[in-house]
């Protein structure tokens, strides 16, 4: 048997986890098999409306994993935080990409009711709204079949900003903006975007770069087994120049749809997606090396080849 204490932080009460502090005792358990999930888990038990995803562990001042062992050369003393009420990952992202997916045919198809005059779409219209329809209908799709989250849940307060990007940005400012008279046959005469070449050719690199995309998040999905958290070293396509080309194609899908249209609220998302990709890219590129050590190839990059 084993046993362990379980605190809140400076003594303050939780709400969801009255009687704290308290020990746990687990009599199927020794030393070496006990984890971290264990506990939360006869925790839920205990207090049912505080749920694992809703519990973080610290011990140490170090937020413990879930299969993470404890050290028991004095007795654990863990700290419990109540992170508040979770969502799951997999209905953000589904949130998030419906937004795009109900703003753009609504504008596209319904333009006599959002601008005071309304002209014939222009080829160049029609085709970023296919682009765009596409593109968020493969990232619904890829939510619902391909990914696999290393975390469960976020705090349910987080998808309304979390949504707002999607939903406002590439939503409501590209759509107003794409379908507007200024980017209908005579608004863009003379200009290169009316130019049927210059316009296949950007459809084409959004093409590859669209592929290239699925294809890391294939390469992902088939790292990690499913319902485990365990990481590995993605390699292969994209992946030998740097650690996240699902970021980085993705990104250059969107700078196609920029290059496309000129469009500045275009512009203005790729600026926004490119900064936060890169932080993100920067932050787990990190985490990898510092997880893998010599086994992580040194010359490669976190977001952007042979630079960044």
């Amino acid at each position: 048997m084993v046993s362990v204490e379980v605190w809140s932080k400076d003594d303050k009460k939780i709400r969801l986890a009255p009687g704290l502090p308290l020990t746990l005792n687990f009599p199927d358990k020794d030393e070496a098999s006990l984890t971290t999930l264990d506990i939360k888990r006869e925790l839920a038990k205990r207090y049912p409306k505080l749920y694992v995803e809703r519990q973080r562990l610290t011990y140490n001042d170090k937020p413990l994993e879930d299969g993470a062992g404890l050290d028991f050369s004095e007795k654990p003393k863990l700290i419990l935080k109540d992170l508040g009420p979770q969502i799951s990952w997999r209905t953000v992202y589904i949130v998030e990409y419906l937004g795009p997916l109900f703003i753009h045919p609504l504008l596209y198809h319904f333009p006599q009711y959002f601008y005071k005059r309304w002209l014939p779409h222009s080829q160049l219209q029609t085709i970023v709204y296919v682009l765009i329809m596409i593109h968020f209908v493969k990232r619904e799709l890829e939510t619902v079949f391909i990914h696999r989250f290393s975390k469960a849940t976020m705090p349910r307060n987080f998808i309304i900003r979390n949504s707002a990007h999607y939903w406002l940005i590439s939503g409501l400012g590209i759509a107003y903006s794409t379908y507007s008279p200024w980017f209908s046959k005579w608004g863009l005469r003379g200009s290169i975007r009316s130019d049927p070449r210059y316009v296949w050719a950007c459809v084409a690199f959004w093409t590859w770069a669209e592929i290239s995309n699925l294809h890391t998040h294939l390469t992902l999905r088939n790292l990690r087994p499913e319902g485990s958290t365990k990481r590995g070293i993605p390699r292969g396509y994209g992946f030998d120049l740097v650690s996240f080309p699902n970021y980085l194609f993705d990104l250059l899908a969107w700078l196609a749809i920029f290059a496309m249209t000129f469009n500045w609220v275009a512009g203005a998302f790729f600026v926004v997606a490119s900064a936060t990709c890169t932080q993100w890219a920067i932050k787990k590129h990190q985490a990898y090396r510092k997880e893998f050590g010599d086994k992580y190839p040194k010359d490669r990059m976190a977001i952007i080849p042979f630079i960044l």
